[in-house]
């Protein structure tokens, strides 16, 4: 029961850092397009910044796979704005 404690409290802690990165990344971007730089450029540095990271942590081939998944749920439009969910 102690490990199933632990991993709940892991949880936890990884879902609170994934909020406090999602804000930093927003206030990042804010500051971006008041600035004046275009949402295309914030996106595809944001993109190879993100990759160069993975591909240090992980490698080539462990990020592959994870791009063949993110295409997966683009493909199932996951990151439009507009899909409708059921």
């Amino acid at each position: 029961m102690i490990d199933m404690q632990n991993a709940d409290l892991e949880e936890m802690i990884a879902a609170e850092k994934k909020q406090v990165a999602f804000e930093y990344h927003n206030e990042a971007w804010a500051d971006g397009i008041s600035d004046g730089i275009e949402a295309e450029i914030l996106a595809e540095t944001a993109i190879s910044t993100a990759l160069t990271e993975l591909v240090r942590l992980h490698g080539e081939d462990e990020v592959l796979t994870m791009l063949d998944a993110l295409r997966q749920r683009i493909e199932f439009g996951e990151f439009r704005l507009d899909r409708n969910l059921q």
